[in-house]
């Protein structure tokens, strides 16, 4: 029999993009996880998960008292549609307990074909506003919406006084240069779409800043386009209080020890348990390109990319005090 765990206020969702990650998951404390599929998924780099991997994977999620969402979350051409067809009918068999969906028609294919499952607006909706929520909710009657990640914890608070469909937001992991993650640099520059789950990460790679046709000297500002990565642990009570029911950590092409240890922290800020300096150096050690409070406080566009780095810090090891050909001199 399945059975999910009570949750008052409160769902903590974390990314898995295979076995290891569902059970790291798991054992960390989620509430539910997402998890993507061979076709139809925003991180098709993602290990992800098989037709034949679902039955095992939700009776493994439910006998833990914990729900799995699918990323449904591209674009479908035409030409799709019966495969798209096949897939919902996939995971309604297996149980499947929500879908999280950017396309309008394959939304209102999921509530004609599997209505038992519940339908999420995927951040890629863009829904960043009451009269936003409305519209999409006026047609689709979700069951939940996630909203775009460019938006205030006010911003946040606003929506959800105005609508009545529960609301789920990131707190933890990359951020996207482009507006709710859909970025066309990547096709542009490399034949990879981001909005079908090929992003190349353009965003990460050093670029040089031309005005009115003449380089601007950056000094070591190279990286233009990379946000620093989201960390809103200590954002939660402010969070709880603006009505969000659920609290996404972004990461389907991370490593078990990622989600992990992630999960392990936020299920400590929602359950009301003191995070500590040792929790938020495990955040930054596990994976970060410098942790912020991403759009949470507001637009602070220089401060969010600095331009320093595109990719994930380790430990600090000490100061550059010399270097040469083959060696270098490191400091206390």
């Amino acid at each position: 029999m399945n059975f999910f765990r009570v949750i008052d206020v409160t769902e903590l969702l974390a990314p898995a993009g295979n076995w290891d990650c569902a059970r790291a998951a798991v054992a960390a404390g989620a509430d539910a996880i997402y998890f993507g599929m061979p076709r139809f998924n925003a991180r098709m780099r993602a290990d992800n998960f098989t037709e034949e991997d679902l039955p095992e994977l939700m009776d493994f999620l439910h006998r833990h008292g914990v729900k799995g969402f699918v990323a449904f979350n591209t674009l479908i051409f035409p030409g799709e549609l019966e495969g798209a067809v096949e897939q919902i009918e996939t995971l309604a068999r297996a149980g499947v307990d929500a879908v999280i969906v950017q396309d309008l028609g394959v939304a209102k294919l999921v509530q004609e074909i599997a209505p038992e499952m519940e339908l999420h607006a995927s951040t890629q909706m863009t829904i960043t506003s009451p009269e936003g929520l409305a519209f999409v909710d006026g047609f689709l009657d979700l069951d939940r919406a996630v909203l775009a990640r460019e938006m205030s914890v006010e911003d946040i608070s606003r929506v959800q006084k105005e609508g009545e469909v529960p609301l789920e937001v990131f707190v933890h992991g990359a951020l996207c240069v482009a507006y709710s993650g859909q970025c066309l640099t990547s096709e542009s520059l490399g034949q990879r779409s981001a909005n079908r789950g090929e992003c190349a990460q353009a965003c990460r790679m050093p670029y040089e800043l031309v005005v009115d046709g003449e380089d601007r000297e950056m000094g070591e500002v190279r990286y233009l386009l990379s946000p620093q990565d989201l960390a809103a642990v200590d954002l939660i009570p402010d969070l709880v209080r603006a009505g969000v029911v659920s609290y996404k950590i972004e990461g389907r092409l991370k490593s078990p020890e990622y989600v992990a240890a992630v999960t392990r922290v936020y299920r400590k800020a929602l359950d009301e348990v003191e995070v500590t300096k040792e929790d938020w150096y495990a955040l930054e050690m596990m994976f970060s390109r410098g942790l912020s409070r991403g759009w949470l406080e507001g637009t602070n566009h220089p401060k969010l990319t600095h331009g320093k780095w595109g990719k994930k810090r380790g430990a600090k090891a000490g100061v550059v005090v010399a270097k040469g050909e083959g060696w270098v001199d490191v400091g206390g």
